[in-house]
């Protein structure tokens, strides 16, 4: 088997492995046994347990950056652009459960350097929702030179609440990628509209 192919496969086993047990428990006994190889194969291949947690968590944040990019069609209104992102986000969610639970649930909780992984690949996705979202408002309000500033703590909110909607949807049987891109797209397409509109919600006094 070609060294590309016989790595994919041990990542495979790794993602699996991990996204189940959780970092902690897992080991690279069960790892190398999932992917039918020897144990010292897998460290000769990947190192160690470590070095080997960092390269799931950097190929399935490539993977889900990739997604979620490759979903959205440039040129498109903006709301059928977050319509396109949320869908491609909850699809490779819910059809990579393990590699969404090794970013959302493992790599967060075991400190450096896995945090700063995960890190990263969120905020290339804020920045690139930020980015939406502020081309939206440019075009709504006639001004091509609206700060990105201006909007990038609507992107974080949005991104935080596709986050732990995808948690839910994964966690709750029947829920399917396009129900759970609905309703956040019902729950936040109302409110951005209405800002592109000028007509943001305010306390009362």
């Amino acid at each position: 088997m070609p060294r590309a192919e016989r790595e994919r496969q041990m990542m495979d086993a790794a993602v699996a492995t991990f996204g189940r047990r959780g970092y902690r428990a897992a080991s690279m006994d069960e790892i190398a046994e999932l992917a039918g190889v020897s144990k010292p194969l897998v460290y000769l291949y990947l190192n160690s347990k470590e070095d080997l947690f960092s390269a799931c968590i950097r190929r399935e944040a490539a993977a889900l950056v990739e997604a979620v990019r490759g979903g959205i069609t440039p040129g498109e209104p903006a709301d059928q652009q977050l319509w396109a992102g949320l869908l491609a986000f909850f699809t490779h969610t819910a059809e990579c459960p393990d590699g969404w639970s090794v970013l959302h649930s493992q790599a967060r909780t075991h400190g450096e350097p896995f945090a700063r992984e995960v890190a990263v690949m969120r905020e290339e996705i804020v920045a690139f929702v930020t980015l939406l979202i502020a081309e939206a408002a440019r075009e709504a309000h006639g001004n091509p030179t609206l700060p990105e500033g201006e909007v990038a703590p609507l992107a974080e909110a949005l991104v935080g609440a596709a986050e732990a909607l995808a948690v839910w949807a994964n966690a709750t049987p029947g829920v399917t990628a396009r129900e759970a891109a609905t309703t956040l797209m019902n729950f936040s397409w109302a409110g951005l509209a209405n800002l592109m509109q000028g007509k943001p919600w305010s306390p009362p006094k």
